[in-house]
């Protein structure tokens, strides 16, 4: 993995909680992601990598955002009977992550696209090149971030 930064990230106090990470000191980032260049991650952030994650190259993820390869959601109904599920989720080069945004496990989120502040996007949610992903569930807008690109 590549540095993400040129300049040092301050680290949080051990008694924080929080494992240390190259990006904030209040980003809680778990797992092993594998993170591209020149990547920002905002404060208060979840990257859990403990299921499979890629985040491309100049990817923007603001404060508030979570981005997730698990769900305890079964085993939690099923009295721990069944195991955390675990699905690789991706994250394209050059993605805009708005502010406490939800990116739920096995997402596969093209280059150049926005996820807008507080949307939810749903298990398995595949947007292509240059998506706008918007709402509670996000829909998926084709083609829609071309003009903030021109």
């Amino acid at each position: 993995m590549s540095e993400g930064s040129t300049h040092s990230v301050p680290q949080a106090p051990e008694w924080h909680g929080l494992p240390q990470n190259r990006f904030n000191p209040h980003a809680w980032i778990v797992g092993t992601p594998v993170i591209g260049d020149d990547v920002w991650i905002g404060a208060f952030t979840v990257i859990d990598g403990s299921g499979g994650l890629a985040i491309g190259d100049g990817c923007d993820i603001s404060a508030g955002a979570q981005i997730y390869t698990h769900s305890t959601v079964e085993r939690c109904l099923s009295e721990r009977a069944k195991d955390i599920v675990r699905t690789p989720t991706r994250i394209g080069r050059w993605v805009h992550i708005g502010a406490n945004a939800v990116v739920l496990m096995g997402a596969d989120i093209g280059d150049h696209s926005v996820v807008a502040a507080g949307a939810v996007v749903t298990e398995n949610t595949v947007a292509p090149p240059y998506s706008v992903l918007r709402g509670v569930p996000a829909r998926v807008f084709e083609g829609a971030a071309r003009r903030l690109a021109e």
